[in-house]
């Protein structure tokens, strides 16, 4: 049976950080350190922060960034008039997406792409999302744009692995499904969340160690299916005896 397997885009996939840099530049002269906080800084508000949800992607880079509450309602606007702006970005590893394709199409994976980028001027950011995965080599993107748990959203699409940027949409994945979490985390690994540590989470630091990693599992043998179990007391399946 076919893996259906969510990815999430900014962070896993495309480079948000550096596109969020490169706007600092252009807005205030030079980009704030890393990781950093200014001293006294204030987080913007919900309703001058993009969407103001705890797994916004905007919103949880900005934190990193060390600005104060004007600085990011400024980099917000600055992102939302730029036309297209989700189109900009540049891959976090480049020939990651045109590799998940081709892995994704030859094992038979059913992919889908989650985000929770808001919009900008331009068209929808579901279509700046499916350009950009089409232009770095994925044909036909499925393309979700959702807010609230992830782990509710893989419940109800019936995934089997979330692969996230962020360890709290790891962890809802695993209190609100059955699917499997894949922490993309690409910081030091003595760094590694401790709530991603304590629950198992796996963690991966590129797309290549992640592809590796969901091929292991589908190679993993399939536990048998209510249907299978039918079958096989039936007398219907062909194997000797019941599978898994």
């Amino acid at each position: 049976m076919s893996l259906r397997i969510a990815f999430d885009v900014d962070g896993v996939l495309a480079d948000m950080s550096a596109a969020l840099r490169q706007k600092e530049r252009q807005l205030f002269g030079s980009a704030v350190p890393a990781d950093t906080r200014a001293e006294g800084a204030e987080e913007a508000t919900p309703e001058t922060q993009s969407t103001g949800t705890a797994t916004d992607p905007l919103a949880a880079e900005m934190r990193k960034h060390g600005l104060t509450a004007g600085q990011q309602r400024q980099l917000w606007k600055g992102v939302a008039s730029t036309e297209n702006f989700w189109e900009t970005l540049d891959e976090c590893e480049p020939g990651g997406v045109r590799s998940l394709a081709q892995l994704a199409d030859g094992r038979q994976w059913e992919i889908i792409f989650l985000t929770s980028r808001p919009g900008t001027a331009g068209v929808t950011c579901q279509v700046q999302t499916q350009r950009w995965l089409q232009r770095h080599g994925f044909p036909i993107p499925a393309v979700f744009v959702v807010q609230g748990s992830r782990g509710k959203i893989a419940d109800g699409l019936q995934l089997d692995v979330v692969v996230d940027d962020l360890p709290e949409n790891c962890v809802d994945v695993l209190s609100d499904s059955k699917a499997r979490a894949i922490l993309m985390w690409r910081g030091a690994s003595n760094g590694i969340p401790a709530s991603a540590q304590r629950l198992g989470i796996a963690v991966v630091s590129t797309v290549a160690e992640c592809l590796h990693m969901l091929g292991n599992l589908d190679d993993e043998p399939q536990s048998p299916t209510i249907v299978d179990r039918v079958k096989w007391a039936l007398g219907l399946s062909s194997g000797k005896r019941l599978p898994g």
